[in-house]
């Protein structure tokens, strides 16, 4: 037996819709499935239940992890055996 199914219709800004599509869709999600996990676990945990992302570093991070790749692979940076080594440098 199928079950029952009901519309549920509301308005939400038309920049939010177009995000959460965006985001839903990365997810491998349409707004109908997100919005039916949002409240089957609603309702099993009795709360505001759970928070889905998609980590996207900040640009300060995204330099970070670039300059530590850059390091990590030019061959003029200075390389130390171990931490010892290398903090005998710093405080010379």
């Amino acid at each position: 037996m199928a079950k029952k199914t009901s519309n549920v219709s509301f308005r939400i800004d038309s920049d939010l819709k177009q995000q959460a599509d965006k985001l839903f869709s990365q997810l491998g999600l349409n707004m109908t499935t997100a919005f039916n996990i949002f409240l089957r676990q609603a309702i099993r945990e009795g709360s505001i239940p759970f928070t889905i992302t998609i980590n996207t570093p900040n640009a300060e991070t995204v330099a970070a992890m670039l300059e530590a790749q850059r390091i990590a692979t030019d061959p003029k940076v200075k390389r130390y055996s171990d931490v010892e080594e290398a903090l005998r440098e710093l405080k010379s």
